[in-house]
């Protein structure tokens, strides 16, 4: 297919590169050039706006920071709308507030082009092995029409309900990732507060009834001290803000979600906000007075 793809960061990188290797024709936008010369050596063409980048393609893939974003480079000057042609398919792959995506998806619809939000779990290593779990919103045919793009970068696909649908499923993610993750560092710090090698801990627990995801890979990196992001702190934050924005909106009291979210802002104030999303244990290991590891 000829695609357009809008945002090369730490995921869209390695995702376009996939589409690259799937053998799809695909033309990249980035602000930053770095990336550009990354995909330009990889096979890809360059635009120079992402209205470049939409023209005549089958369909356009943004994956970028958040809702404000997603509106520029699709709505606003030069973006996507201006490019696109009636038939085209716009994924975004990006994490942003169901409510926009409703909103730029209605705006798209009125140029007849139709719209999927396709967030995605799995972290850079997903993004880079081609094994995303892809959480799709939007109409069946468009869906299948965008199928082998999802292929060729995910390992699962989901369709999960009409435009909005796959947001709302990745923030219903991040509510269990960081739930998940409070637990693990609570763990590791009873553990190191008892006087108990962290290390056993994790081989004893990881493979009964408490073992996760989470556990697995970012439990023996906080014993290690890595806190290299493959998901950063400061994009959580952002991730729960969203959840706790559409909570509100329906009513929903999720007091862990409140919890977790508060502890990230102060992992954030410490100066963090670029270290990985395991970095929630130093603010549990300020509250204790220890440190996990080393």
């Amino acid at each position: 297919m000829k695609v357009g793809f809008v945002g090369l960061g730490i995921m869209g990188r390695p995702m376009a590169k996939n589409l690259l290797k799937a053998g799809h024709n695909v033309t990249c936008y980035n602000r930053g050039s770095g990336p550009r010369d990354e995909l330009a050596e990889a096979g890809a063409a360059i635009a120079q706006t992402p209205k470049e980048a939409a023209a005549g393609m089958e369909a356009v893939i943004t994956i970028v920071t958040d809702s404000p974003d997603v509106e520029h480079v699709i709505l606003g000057p030069d973006g996507v709308i201006e490019g696109a042609a009636s038939g085209t398919v716009v994924i975004d792959m990006s994490t942003i507030s169901p409510e926009v995506t409703r909103r730029v998806g209605a705006a798209l619809a009125e140029r007849g082009i139709q719209m999927l939000d396709a967030p995605v779990s799995g972290g850079d290593a997903g993004a880079i092995a081609g094994t995303l779990s892809i959480m799709v919103g939007g109409e069946a045919a468009a869906l299948e029409k965008a199928r082998p793009l999802f292929e060729a970068m995910g390992q699962r696909i989901v369709h999960c309900g009409p435009l909005g649908a796959g947001q709302t499923v990745k923030l219903c993610n991040q509510v269990a990732i960081t739930g998940t993750l409070l637990g693990v560092c609570e763990a590791l710090l009873f553990a190191a507060k008892a006087g108990v090698d962290p290390n056993r801990m994790l081989e004893a627990v990881s493979a009964g009834a408490a073992g996760s995801w989470q556990m697995s890979n970012l439990g023996p990196k906080m014993v290690q001290r890595d806190f290299a992001p493959g998901f950063k702190v400061g994009l959580m934050r952002k991730d729960l803000r969203l959840a706790i924005e559409s909570a509100g909106h329906m009513q929903a009291a999720l007091p862990g979600l409140a919890l977790v979210a508060q502890l990230f802002a102060a992992v954030d104030a410490a100066g963090l906000g670029e270290e990985g999303t395991q970095a929630l244990l130093k603010a549990l290991e300020g509250l204790n007075g220890v440190a996990v590891g080393g």
